[in-house]
C-alpha cells in the first residue's frame, strides 16, 4: 500500500497529505509566505517551484483543489486558478475521472534541448544523420538582409529623413484619440485595400498634389512602396518574364525581382530620365517597367515631361505594366512638381503608382499606398488579402487624422524648408572647401544629392577610407546593373543638421585629400 505524502504550509499551520501515484513518500518542504505578496502568486510560485526542482515528482497526482482549499485555508476558487495557470503553461495535465497529475513533458525540456532528460532519450526521436533543408528556388535567389541603421544619423547617410523632427507628441495624441474612440468596426478585420477614410484622404491629397485621377477603390494601402512592388511583381510577372528596370537602379529593386525569378533588363539613365531610345528597343515581350520619374534614385534626376509621354506610348504599345515608384517627389526645391505618369491622358491604365508615408515621416511606420488600374483593383485586393490581409488598422486610422487634420501638408511644408536649409549649406561648404575636388548635381527635390569627383579620384576608395573618419558614403557604381557610371557618391543630407553637414564636409575634405595623394603615389 503507497504511503501518504505529506506538504506542511508553515505560515498557516496546514499539513495537506495525498496519495502519491507512483512514487514514495514525498517530504515537501514549502517556504513561507512572503510579507504582502499575493496568496495566488505564492500558491503559484511554491508549486511551480516544487515541479522544477523534483519534489513534485513528474506523474504524481495532485489532490482535488476543494481538498486542498480546505486543507490550506484558502477559498477554493484562488486554487482553481492556480491549477489552471499551471495547466494553461503545460505543468499540470488533467485526466478525466482520475484528478489532476504533474505532466510528464514539462515546458523547461523543450526550451533546453542541449540537457536532454530521460523523457527525451527514444529512439523515434533520434536520426543517424540530420536531412538538409531544402530551400525553394525563390529561397535559393534571397541574399542576407542589409544590417539596420540602429545609431544616430551621420554625415552622409542618404534615404533617412530628419527624424527628431517629427511631431511625435502629436502623434501620440492621435493615437491615443483613436484607440478611446475605437469603434467596433475599427477593431475588426478590415478591407484587405485599406481602411476607406484613408483612401478617401490619399486619393484627394495626390489628386491636387501629384496629379494622380483615381478613385478611392483604386488606392491599396500597403507597407511601403517595396511592399507595394513585391505584390505588383507577383502579380504581373512568372518567373523568366522580362523587366525593364533604370540603370542605375536601387539594389532591393533589383534583389526583390530577381529573387522572383524576372529577368531583368537594364535601361540607361542620362540627365532627362529613362532612354527611351533603348526603353524602346528592349520592351519587346516585357511584362513591367520600373521607373522612378519624380526623382531618380540614385541620379537624382527628374524625366521629362516627352519622355514621360513616350514611355506610356511604349507601355500601351506592349501591354507591360509601369511601375511608377514616386520616389520623394514631396520634397522638391525649385520649381512646381511635374505631374505623375499616371495622371497624364486622364489617368493612364499602364500605369500603378506607388508612393510612402515611410521616407515622409518615420521609416518605422510602414505605410504606403497603389494607385492601381481599376480592372486590377479585385485582383491587388486578393494578392493583400493571401499576403498578410491588410496593414495595421489603428496606424491607418491615425495617419488618416494626421492628413485630414492638415498635420501632414503643414508637416512636409516645414520640412521642405529645413532641407532645402540643409542642403543649401551643403552646397556652400563643398563650393569653398572641395571645389575643383567634389562637384555636387544640381538636386531639385529627394533626401540626397549626388557628388561627383574629380578625374583623379576612385569613389570605392573613397567610401572605404571614410568609415575610419565616420561617414558614411555610397559610390554611384554600387548601384549601376550595366552602364558606366562616372566617379560619384551618393551623399544625404536630410537627417543631419548642419553643425553635423559642417563636421562632415571638414571631414570628407581630408578623406579625399588622402585618397588623391594615394592615387598619386600609385601612379608614379
Amino acid at each position: 500500500m503507497r504511503s501518504p505524502q505529506k506538504f506542511h504550509f508553515a505560515d498557516t499551520g496546514c499539513t495537506i497529505s495525498f496519495m502519491a501515484k507512483r512514487s514514495a513518500l514525498v517530504d515537501l518542504a514549502i517556504n513561507d509566505r512572503r510579507k504582502g505578496k499575493p496568496i495566488f502568486e505564492w500558491l503559484y510560485d511554491e508549486l511551480r517551484s516544487a515541479i522544477l526542482d523534483g519534489r513534485l515528482k513528474r506523474g504524481v497526482r495532485l489532490p482535488s483543489t476543494r481538498e486542498l482549499a480546505v486543507r490550506y485555508c484558502v477559498a477554493r476558487g484562488t486554487v482553481v486558478t492556480v491549477f489552471e495557470q499551471l495547466h494553461a503553461e503545460g505543468y499540470l495535465e488533467g485526466k478525466v475521472g482520475a484528478g489532476t497529475f504533474v505532466n510528464t513533458m514539462l515546458p523547461e525540456d523543450l526550451i533546453n534541448v542541449k540537457a536532454k532528460s530521460a523523457w527525451m532519450r527514444r529512439p523515434e526521436l533520434d536520426a543517424p544523420v540530420k536531412a538538409r533543408i531544402e530551400l525553394s528556388r525563390y529561397g535559393e535567389r534571397l541574399g542576407a538582409p542589409p544590417p539596420g541603421m540602429v545609431q544616430p544619423a551621420r554625415a552622409f547617410r542618404p534615404l533617412e529623413p530628419a527624424l527628431d523632427e517629427f511631431p511625435i507628441g502629436l502623434w501620440a495624441q492621435i493615437i491615443a484619440r483613436r484607440m478611446r474612440r475605437a469603434s467596433r468596426t475599427l477593431l475588426a478585420d478590415n478591407d484587405s485595400r485599406g481602411y476607406r477614410p484613408l483612401r478617401e484622404a490619399v486619393a484627394s491629397y495626390l489628386g491636387v498634389a501629384r496629379g494622380v485621377r483615381c478613385e478611392p477603390d483604386q488606392v491599396v494601402i500597403v507597407s511601403g512602396i517595396q511592399h507595394g512592388l513585391d505584390l505588383t511583381a507577383r502579380l504581373m510577372l512568372d518567373p523568366g518574364d522580362r523587366v525593364l528596370v533604370e540603370d542605375p537602379c536601387h539594389p532591393i529593386v533589383v534583389a526583390m525581382l530577381k529573387a522572383l525569378g524576372a529577368t531583368i533588363v537594364p535601361v540607361p539613365v542620362d540627365s532627362h530620365g529613362i532612354n527611351i531610345v533603348a526603353a524602346q528597343r528592349e520592351s519587346a515581350r516585357a511584362r513591367l517597367i520600373y521607373v522612378t520619374p519624380a526623382h531618380q534614385f540614385p541620379l537624382g534626376v527628374t524625366m521629362s515631361a516627352e519622355r514621360r509621354l513616350a514611355l506610356l506610348a511604349v507601355a500601351r504599345r506592349t501591354g507591360a505594366v509601369i511601375f511608377e515608384d514616386d520616389y520623394n517627389s514631396e520634397y522638391r526645391y525649385r520649381g512646381r512638381p511635374i505631374p505623375a505618369l499616371q495622371g497624364l491622358n486622364g489617368g493612364d491604365s499602364a500605369v500603378v503608382f506607388a508612393g510612402s508615408f515611410s521616407k515622409v515621416l518615420l521609416p518605422s511606420l510602414r505605410l504606403g499606398y497603389l494607385v492601381v488600374p481599376a480592372e486590377l483593383v479585385n485582383k491587388f485586393a486578393a494578392a493583400r488579402f493571401v499576403s498578410d490581409r491588410h496593414s495595421s488598422i489603428i496606424d491607418q486610422a491615425a495617419m488618416c487624422d494626421f492628413i485630414n487634420q492638415g498635420h501632414f501638408g503643414r508637416h512636409i511644408r516645414r520640412m521642405r524648408e529645413l532641407y532645402a536649409s540643409r542642403l543649401s549649406v551643403l552646397r556652400d561648404l563643398v563650393r569653398e572647401q572641395l571645389h575643383g575636388v567634389l562637384d555636387l548635381e544640381e538636386t531639385e527635390a529627394g533626401l540626397h544629392t549626388v557628388g561627383w569627383l574629380g578625374t583623379s579620384l576612385s569613389a570605392e576608395a573613397a567610401a572605404r577610407e571614410a568609415v575610419a573618419h565616420k561617414l558614411e558614403l555610397f559610390p554611384i557604381s554600387r548601384f549601376a546593373l550595366k552602364s558606366a557610371t562616372r566617379e560619384g557618391l551618393l551623399m544625404g543630407f536630410a537627417g543631419i543638421d548642419t553643425k553635423e553637414i559642417r563636421r562632415g564636409v571638414d571631414r570628407l575634405a581630408v578623406v579625399l585629400d588622402h585618397s588623391s595623394s594615394r592615387a598619386k603615389r600609385q601612379s608614379q
